[in-house]
């Protein structure tokens, strides 16, 4: 409990901060910042404490996470200027719901695995918020492949979902053999379709290894750059420029630049 009460202390330090800098006599940039300002800095962070949870970094991590709360207290700041929430009412909410959603914890209903209390969280989820689908509640504005990830998390709570990932990737394969065929039939409007299917069925094979796909792909993109930053570099040294090289020699330096790594 000592811990607890001393983070709390210092979570209060940090609302105190942020409201002398959006006081009258505080900073004048943070003063001048607005919610959607300060959603843009949210959503930067929360990308940049992934980074550094997927790489073990934990220093950074704790950094980051630290600048993620700053970022929500920031958000309540403004939120209670307008008169519409304070930072009170968002740990009173969460308190409430992580108890009401946790009956097996803090009350006397049992639960006897992790899939049944998944699938009583989805239920009683649905039920508070007065949903008529399982999957009303995601977020449009969601990257398209992290959506894919929701959509297959929310419907397997329910047992609509594949027994075996080696299912889930026979249905790869599947799209992918009706994407070779639509090519081959230079059907523009097939090919779209099966690219949009691979993805979904990617993002589901994904979900059977516990591999939140968005993320994967972020990695698989920084992986790239700095592979093809390497092959930049490396044809510079030769006082060459990209295009004054034929692709061979490039595929040359990216061996190179993986066994780097």
């Amino acid at each position: 409990m000592e811990d607890s009460r001393i983070a709390g202390e210092k979570f209060a330090r940090l609302v105190e901060i942020l409201d002398a800098l959006r006081s009258e006599n505080g900073c004048p940039w943070d003063r001048e910042q607005d919610e959607k300002a300060i959603t843009n800095f949210f959503l930067e962070e929360v990308y940049e404490a992934v980074e550094a949870l997927y790489s073990q970094d934990y220093s950074s991590l704790a950094e980051e996470l630290g600048d993620v709360i700053m970022e929500v207290v920031f958000l309540a700041r403004i939120a209670k200027e307008n008169q519409n929430f304070t930072i009170s009412d968002i740990l009173e909410g969460i308190n409430n719901k992580m108890i009401r959603r946790h009956p097996h914890v803090f009350g006397k209903k049992h639960q006897k695995n992790s899939v049944r209390v998944r699938q009583a969280w989805n239920e009683q989820k649905q039920a508070e918020k007065e949903r008529d689908s399982v999957l009303d509640g995601i977020t449009k504005s969601n990257p398209a492949l992290f959506t894919a990830f929701q959509v297959g998390v929310r419907v397997s709570s329910f047992g609509f979902d594949w027994s075996h990932p080696m299912d889930v990737l026979q249905k790869v394969k599947e799209e992918v053999a009706e994407l070779e065929n639509a090519i081959q039939e230079k059907q523009k409007n097939e090919i779209f379709d099966e690219i949009g299917d691979i993805l979904f069925s990617l993002a589901n094979l994904s979900r059977h290894f516990d591999v939140n796909p968005e993320i994967a792909l972020r990695e698989a993109n920084q992986k790239f750059m700095r592979r093809f930053r390497f092959v930049e570099k490396k044809i510079k040294q030769e006082d060459k420029e990209l295009g004054q090289v034929d692709l061979e020699e490039m595929e040359r330096i990216w061996e190179e630049a993986k066994k780097q790594e």
